[in-house]
């Protein structure tokens, strides 16, 4: 597979194999530079598949006859014929395992091989893995909001930036904390579930109770069928008579397209109440089905508002289901799940964890997969050493200084099994040992040393790829997620949380002060 790459990478490329520098050993690094959505952390994602890049990567005939085209003529031929027997063989990429809390500057992937290859790597990579991470991150921020016992399901494939952005959306939410996903490729490709009912159109194309066909359906422990539009007739009026309503403002087509649902779906019946009015009509429409299904045996699995204000609906919702089920006798009437859309986002989130709402499901789309609080996570990848020499970029803005030198990262952590900084050390250098104090430089902070005594210390890179092959078995999607939620666990409260959180603090080891501070003097 040809790797995906821009134009300019190929112009370096080229120097580097005209000059002879091509082969030479190097190591660059993929980080960001700032916490997204103004948080403190993010998710590391899109690992695997930057692995699967790598493997596949080659210059196919027709590639390489394209860039002949493309390029300056003046180039030379045997460059071509060298791209045509490129690969990545030669590459090591180390990295913290995929859905690992990752902070700014802290490189969560390392890339070591012939620079050419090296710099040829940047763009695929960036790719994805970027919007990978910026999506598992805006999914665990939903999912912290919604709190643990409210389930999370991502509908955002027609509101998405194509289908690849879709297929990644499903994808990376689900890691990020999501429960399910609409989106019935990304079930197929992924193993994720998936749901999904009806919509309003479905409601709306039933008009008339003469529209239901068939009319009949059985009993769930067997029996003869009955004619189940009579049967939630009959609910209807007592039902309407509970609830005050006058049956007069039911509207039939609504009726018929439930009953319609029903006999079709018996055992996933979920009604969706705000086509026309949820108190007048949708709700005892929905109730009055319901509770024909029960009287057959069946049981609804939920009902959806779409529209309004979502939490007072709520209420008032789980409130007709009360008094149904104590009316009626059917205990689990009261505990039908409620799944609210429309248009979702952190704040909504905020507003239904404050104002006590009765939601159970929540169906998050636009405001999940185009991240619009945060359109990019803005990784980088830079050269930190070429043939054994440090490299660093240095420039008036500060914050885009690199830390140079192949380096190794480890994660320290307190008492309380909360980590409470990530130190970067020379890849030489021994490990730190919990128990053992530490003389660091905090990045914000580097002319000060500050002495810390980690309770456990943990190395986060793992050696994914050598040889031009995956050298470590890689987890499924399920087991990713998983990771990811323990991780999200682990962190300290004022760093988890999603307004104002306290900085999580980047070090460098004394040694890697004194390389950066040298650098620094050489070249300024």
């Amino acid at each position: 597979m040809a790797p995906l790459l821009d134009l300019y990478q190929l112009s370096m490329a080229y120097g580097h194999w005209r000059s002879g520098r091509h082969r030479l050993p190097a190591s660059a690094e993929l980080f960001f530079r700032r916490g997204p959505f103004r948080g403190a952390f993010a998710l590391g994602a899109g690992l695997a598949e930057g692995l699967r890049g790598l493997r596949a990567l080659r210059f196919s005939a027709a590639d390489v006859a394209y860039l002949r085209s493309v390029l300056p003529s003046t180039m030379e031929d045997a460059f071509f014929d060298y791209l045509a027997t490129l690969d990545a063989s030669e590459v090591t990429v180390s990295a913290v395992p995929e859905g690992s809390v990752v902070f700014a500057r802290v490189p969560f992937l390392q890339v070591k091989g012939p620079l050419l290859v090296v710099q040829l790597l940047e763009t695929m990579l960036l790719c994805l893995v970027s919007y990978a991470s910026l999506v598992a991150t805006n999914a665990s921020r939903f999912r912290f909001l919604a709190g643990p016992d409210v389930k999370l399901m991502e509908m955002g494939l027609r509101r998405a930036q194509g289908p690849d952005g879709a297929l990644s959306a499903s994808k990376y939410s689900y890691i990020g904390g999501f429960d399910f996903t609409s989106n019935v490729l990304a079930g197929k490709l992924y193993g994720i579930p998936v749901r999904g009912t009806i919509a309003h159109s479905f409601i709306m194309s039933f008009t008339s109770l003469e529209e239901v066909k068939p009319r009949e359906l059985s009993p769930l422990g067997g029996g003869e069928p009955v004619d189940f539009l009579v049967l939630a007739k009959s609910w209807l009026g007592r039902v309407c008579e509970l609830l005050q309503t006058p049956p007069e403002k039911v509207n039939q087509g609504e009726l018929a397209a439930f009953v319609s649902y029903a006999i079709t779906f018996p055992q996933n019946f979920q009604g969706l109440l705000d086509t026309y009015c949820v108190r007048r009509s949708g709700l005892p429409n929905f109730c009055a089905v319901a509770l024909a299904l029960h009287q057959l045996g069946y049981r609804a699995v939920g009902v959806r508002l779409d529209s309004g204000d979502l939490v007072q609906q709520s209420r008032e919702v789980r409130q007709v289901f009360r008094a149904c089920g104590a009316h009626f006798q059917v205990p689990w009437f009261e505990t039908i799940p409620i799944t609210v859309s429309n248009d979702i986002s952190e704040q909504n989130l905020e507003e239904f964890s404050q104002e006590g709402s009765e939601i159970n499901v929540i169906g998050v789309g636009t405001n999940l997969v185009t991240c619009p609080l945060q359109p990019s996570l803005g990784c980088v990848y830079k050269l930190v050493e070429v043939n054994g020499s440090p490299c660093l970029k240095l420039t008036e803005d500060e914050e885009k200084m690199t830390v140079p030198g192949t380096k190794t990262i480890y994660r320290l952590y307190d008492a309380a099994g909360h980590p409470f900084m990530d130190l970067m050390a020379l890849e030489e250098e021994p490990s730190p040992s919990a128990g053992q104090e530490l003389v660091v430089h905090v990045l914000e902070r580097l002319s000060e040393a500050t002495k810390v005594m980690p309770t456990t210390v943990e190395p986060l890179y793992h050696t994914y790829f050598r040889d031009g092959q995956v050298c470590e078995p890689l987890p499924s999607l399920l087991e990713v997620r998983s990771h990811a939620q323990m991780s999200l666990s682990l962190l300290n409260p004022v760093h988890r949380r999603l307004r104002e959180p306290e900085p999580y603090p980047v070090a460098v080891t004394e040694k890697l002060h004194h390389l950066l501070t040298k650098l620094r003097q050489v070249n300024q």
